[in-house]
């Protein structure tokens, strides 16, 4: 994934303020609260998951669950897509994009 000119090759997260490159998560294609917990003190009004090119990462109930109670709007889908929505959103609305680009 290229944004402005920088390549990145690991999993990341996109805050609308900075980049956490090299993002890692407890469980490999699991994602668990634990693996969100900065994404939920910054208070997004969006959260868009990419799931990797084949759509592997599995995300907790949990997650969901948590996400929903917050009221913050969230969107899974496989990555390609998923950059697709957050492009298309992220200058509308806060929106924090979690990205798993390995595989």
């Amino acid at each position: 994934m290229t944004i402005g000119d920088t390549s990145y090759h690991s999993d990341l997260i996109i805050f609308p303020n900075k980049i956490k490159s090299n993002w890692w998560r407890k469980e490999g294609h699991n994602l668990h609260m634990e693996d969100i917990q900065e994404i939920l003190s910054f208070k997004p009004e969006v959260l868009v998951i990419g799931t990797g090119k084949f759509g592997l990462m599995k995300v907790d109930n949990n997650v969901v669950d948590t996400i929903n109670e917050r009221e913050i709007k969230l969107f899974i889908e496989k990555t390609s897509k998923a950059v697709e929505k957050y492009n298309a959103i992220c200058e509308e609305v806060c929106t924090v994009a979690a990205f798993h680009l390995t595989c």
